[in-house]
């Protein structure tokens, strides 16, 4: 995982620790303002959960705050010697005890009053701030009036109303965007970091709720999405799932994380899946850099180049993240399934094959770094040439670090699955590993803290060193 220098301040919140703070903060105040729990749950929910604004709000014009809510200072009680009350709604006469009001005084029959609740109930969370019924009367409706005329069903509905409220129309908290997910995730304002981790393993922005993109912003994110969905609709354009062998030209499906292919046999040919070169030549060059085609017949070839530079850069977004996905996959069965028959085959306990899980989660953590590097290139002025050769070279350094440990981690380790007993080889299996998982967290951390300063090692002149940048994402910090 990559290091960062201020950790992020946020709590995962599950529905008991959300009904907790809830309940506390309604508690804190009551006491504080002298006011009944349900009249203090009414007032943080008009001032979305914000304990700060209720106080100085409360205590700037508590009479301007009552009106606003609806919280009458003295409840209107009617005359004692009446045994019986006309009903507002139905206008029909009842005896006291099939009579409810709220504080206002207005009273209205058993079963008016619960058709009115339920139906605005039944209507959605807008019962959270219902009113008196008469017309004139803006008194609020409570949840204690509310219990003694509902049934059961609807006192359940209106409390998950409420409960999710504290997240819904609290301006600090947010529900994770995972399919599925329940938890809540409460942040603190000013962290250095908008990288939330929820309980339920998905990272997410908490700025704008889009999967984690560090280091790209939410702006460039934003661009890029949309970007992605205008391709699509106007000219139904979908990165292949199949590619032809550069040599003998059989379709190949990829089903691996690492981009080194082998054709099958008898071509046996190794290339790689981004750029359909020989792999033998990735040990002198990168596939990362785009290279502009020569324009003939400007504007046709303008609109081509266009779509070439966005499919370069989109192929690449996109093949990391289905890598991405493969190795949570392989993590979960390497966690699940392999780790104990390693240990088995190895003669080893598993706390000493952790390396291979730290090795897993810092493939799946890069893999979601460089996509996002992606979206960065794509948006990176072109006329910024110092700018963008130095950002290609360090994103080149990172991505072959990466494709070397992901390799190692899924094709090497193989080997060792397999053995029918313990391996002589494997301890130096293990310090490979171990060390190409350290030095690609400082590729990338480097990486990562280059795009997060806008790339402002590149001098006013417009050089950058690269054996100084070379020196650093070897050495890292």
């Amino acid at each position: 995982m990559l290091n960062r220098e201020c950790q992020p301040s946020y709590t995962v919140l599950n529905e008991d620790d959300r009904r907790q703070r809830q309940e506390e903060v309604i508690t804190r105040i009551s006491t504080v303002l002298s006011i009944p729990r349900v009249s203090a749950s009414i007032l943080l929910r008009h001032y979305n959960w914000d304990v700060s604004k209720v106080y100085d709000a409360w205590f700037a014009d508590e009479e301007r705050v009552r009106k606003a809510t609806g919280l009458l200072e003295n409840s209107v009680v009617p005359n004692q010697n009446m045994k019986e009350l006309n009903c507002g709604i139905c206008f029909e006469a009842y005896p006291r005890d099939r009579m409810y009001a709220a504080a206002c005084g207005h009273h209205f029959c058993s079963a008016c009053w619960t058709g009115y609740v339920s139906t605005a109930i039944n209507d959605g969370p807008g019962c959270l701030m219902l009113r008196c019924p008469d017309p004139s009367c803006g008194a609020a409706v409570g949840q204690d009036l509310i219990n003694l005329l509902v049934s059961e069903e609807d006192k359940q509905k209106y409390s998950r109303y409420i409960l999710r409220s504290y997240v819904e129309d609290n301006k600090k908290t947010k529900w994770c965007p995972a399919p599925g997910c329940d938890f809540a995730v409460d942040f603190v304002a000013g962290s250095s970091s908008f990288d939330v981790s929820c309980n339920c393993s998905f990272s997410f922005c908490w700025n704008c709720t889009e999967e984690a993109h560090r280091p790209v912003d939410c702006v460039t994110v934003a661009k890029w999405i949309l970007k992605n969905c205008a391709e699509f609709k106007s000219m139904n354009w979908i990165s292949a799932n199949s590619k032809p062998c550069p040599k003998c030209k059989r379709p190949i499906e990829k089903n691996r994380g690492c981009m080194h292919i082998t054709c099958t046999p008898p071509c046996k040919f190794e290339f790689c899946w981004l750029c359909l070169g020989a792999w033998s030549d990735h040990g002198k060059r990168t596939c990362n850099r785009y290279e502009t085609a020569k324009q003939e017949g400007w504007r046709r070839e303008m609109a081509k180049n266009s779509l070439e530079r966005y499919t370069h850069y989109y192929e690449r977004w996109a093949t990391n993240q289905s890598s991405r996905l493969k190795a949570v996959a392989d993590l979960q069965q390497m966690q699940y399934v392999h780790i104990e028959k390693l240990s088995d085959k190895q003669c080893r306990p598993e706390t000493q094959l952790k390396f291979i899980t730290e090795a897993w989660l810092q493939i799946i953590e890069c893999r979601r770094v460089l996509k996002w590097t992606y979206a960065y290139g794509y948006y990176l002025p072109e006329n910024e040439h110092a700018k963008r050769q130095f950002f290609e070279y360090l994103q080149g350094e990172a991505e072959s670090g990466l494709e070397r440990l992901h390799q190692c981690a899924e094709k090497e380790l193989q080997t060792y699955l397999n053995a029918e007993g313990p391996s002589e080889g494997f301890n130096d299996f293990k310090l490979k590993l171990a060390g190409l998982t350290s030095v690609t967290r400082n590729y990338f951390e480097n990486l990562v803290r280059a795009l997060e300063t806008g790339l402002s090692d590149v001098d006013s002149q417009g050089g950058c060193s690269k054996t100084t940048s070379s020196m650093n994402l070897g050495r890292g910090n």
